[in-house]
């Protein structure tokens, strides 16, 4: 905790005066951590960055009975957003996703949150092998009648070197075929419109404005942030220019490099104009408004913008770039056609 509030002393030094919008405690367990810790952060985020406004406060947590009983502390500890990773509300799929928490916990710590913190988010995984349509409609109901105002559908991704990756290669894990998958997609923004969930962005469902994830948002507007803790990930404009910085991942290289050095950071790597309007164009199409047309000058695609408008992928209206529903169907194929 003292290299994270080090760390955070240093980096804020060379940004000059910033507004403070969002603070965000994710990346693995970090409601493992004392509420107290969380609460020293928060009072010097708020001292390095003033602001008279109300700053989003997220903490990521697991739905165990563990975690939900220090909810109230971290409350008092200026949380007042909570993001849950409940993934199912099934207790067999949630053995298959690796998960050390039951439906019934998942149950109570929604219940818990909403009573505590109000602002709510739940995850969920679906497009599990053998999931049907009709049981994929009876979780998500079930979420949406627990009240949250935030639910963000991810549909199970096999990536190479993980266990189901491996579990994939042996043939011994056989995700939905393709059109299944588009169904459940449609399926699932069918049900959360229809609940008063807008879809601003190709995952993440709010009930109005209101309840749209500030940080993320931030993140894909292109905004500032400084990342702090072991593996955390920035984007800083230093000297005029972006700059992502990654910290040390392991704890002992983490606490090394803030000794010696004063910020945690492992990289720093300098965007060129190309490479910062390219990471512009990625996160910005996820969401609904899309990025300005001038964020991604630089790339000088407005030959292929042309052609998969035509084909109904994207619309390039009032300035701005933002793929339709078709294209946010299929976005990492309109991605790869822009930029490869």
């Amino acid at each position: 905790m003292q290299a994270m509030l080090a760390d955070l002393k240093h980096q804020t030094e060379s940004l000059g005066p910033r507004r403070l919008a969002s603070i965000f405690f994710g990346g693995g367990t970090p409601s493992l951590m004392e509420p107290a810790a969380a609460a020293r952060l928060i009072e010097l985020a708020r001292h390095l960055f003033p602001t008279g406004d109300t700053v989003e406060i997220t903490l990521e947590a697991n739905p165990t009975d563990a975690e939900t009983a220090r909810y109230r502390a971290f409350a008092e500890a200026g949380i007042n957003r909570l993001s849950l990773g409940v993934q199912s509300l099934d207790d067999t799929a949630l053995r298959f996703l690796g998960r050390d928490h039951s439906a019934d916990e998942a149950r109570r710590a929604i219940e818990a949150a909403q009573a505590t913190f109000g602002r709510v988010s739940v995850d969920m995984i679906y497009a599990r092998p053998d999931q049907s349509a009709e049981a994929w409609r009876t979780e998500l109901e079930a979420v949406i009648a627990l009240g949250p105002e935030h639910i963000s559908p991810y549909q199970l991704t096999i990536e190479a070197g993980t266990a189901f990756g491996r579990a994939y290669g042996r043939g011994t894990l056989v995700p939905p075929d393709e059109d299944i998958q588009e169904d459940l997609f449609d399926q699932t923004q069918t049900i959360l419109n229809g609940a008063g969930f807008e879809a601003y962005e190709v995952s993440n469902h709010a009930r109005g404005p209101g309840a749209q994830s500030a940080h993320n948002l931030n993140v894909w507007r292109g905004m500032d942030y400084v990342g702090i803790g072991p593996g955390a990930h920035g984007r800083l404009t230093l000297a005029g220019a972006r700059t992502a910085t990654v910290t040390h991942r392991r704890v002992a290289d983490y606490l090394a490099a803030v000794e010696a050095t004063g910020t945690g950071w492992a990289e720093t790597d300098t965007l060129s104009p190309v490479e910062a309007a390219e990471e512009r164009l990625m996160l910005g199409l996820r969401t609904t408004e899309g990025v300005a047309l001038r964020d991604i000058a630089a790339l000088d695609l407005d030959a292929r913008i042309t052609d998969l408008s035509s084909d109904g992928f994207l619309t390039a209206e009032r300035g701005r770039l933002a793929a339709t529903p078709r294209g946010r169907k299929v976005l990492d194929s309109v991605v790869r056609a822009l930029l490869v």
